[in-house]
């Protein structure tokens, strides 16, 4: 998947397909570039999220813009998400710190056990967002929660999108482990700086997928059903 959409986002970015040009049908796509309809069908999701491609039902997918700036995540561009959650996680985890209960780490440590077992990305990405909703519950406040709760489809959205292109998966949860260690010792001054060293990382992984150079010339190497 990564190597069709370095091709296609090259492609773009070189100006072969310029924008309000409609992309070759998924057929014809999966053909030139001998990969499978589903891997070809994440490629072109991933086009969208990045801002380069919208898909118009029944018409196909056009190009709108000819590099990439801000990605969006559901209702919410990445750089809008990425401030919220500074404001709002980093002391959300300060308080869940003082104020957890033994059945806030019971629960974020069967999740966590969870994550580090979990080998599917689908079921990973769906347990990484119950984690920030349970480190917002641990805070005992419930608008925070319910504030987590309103970005919780980009925040899957955006997990699914860096583990997808990022290979975040096994660092983020070395990252959250050490947020429940500090959580757990009840040190508010670790848990902020567990929580802002993982939405660094976040930040800094999303940063280098939209920044990526992409100058491959030819198709992706590999046959269908990489």
């Amino acid at each position: 998947m990564e190597a069709v959409l370095a091709h296609l986002r090259g492609a773009i970015e070189r100006g072969e397909y310029a924008i309000g040009d409609k992309l070759p049908s998924e057929a014809e796509l999966c053909r030139t570039l001998e990969v499978s309809r589903p891997v070809l069908r994440e490629a072109l999701r991933a086009l969208q999220t990045m801002g380069l491609t919208v898909s118009r039902t029944g018409k196909g997918t056009f190009v709108v813009a000819a590099a990439v700036e801000d990605p969006t995540f559901g209702d919410y561009a990445a750089s809008d998400l990425m401030e919220v959650r500074r404001h709002v996680e980093i002391p959300v985890a300060g308080y869940a710190a003082l104020r957890r209960t033994p059945e806030n780490l019971d629960h974020l440590a069967h999740l966590m056990d969870r994550m580090e077992r979990e080998t599917d990305t689908t079921a990973w990405v769906a347990m990484d967002t119950l984690f920030h909703l349970a480190v917002a519950e641990a805070a005992q406040n419930p608008v925070f929660r319910r504030v987590i709760e309103e970005i919780r489809d980009a925040l899957a959205r955006q997990s699914a999108f860096l583990n997808e292109l990022g290979g975040r998966r096994e660092q983020s949860n070395r990252e959250h482990r050490a947020i429940v260690e500090a959580l757990t010792d009840g040190s508010e001054d670790d848990a902020v700086a567990a929580m802002t060293h993982h939405l660094d990382r976040v930040e800094t992984t999303l940063t280098d997928i939209v920044r990526s150079p992409r100058t491959a010339d030819g198709p992706p190497d590999g046959g269908a059903g990489r």
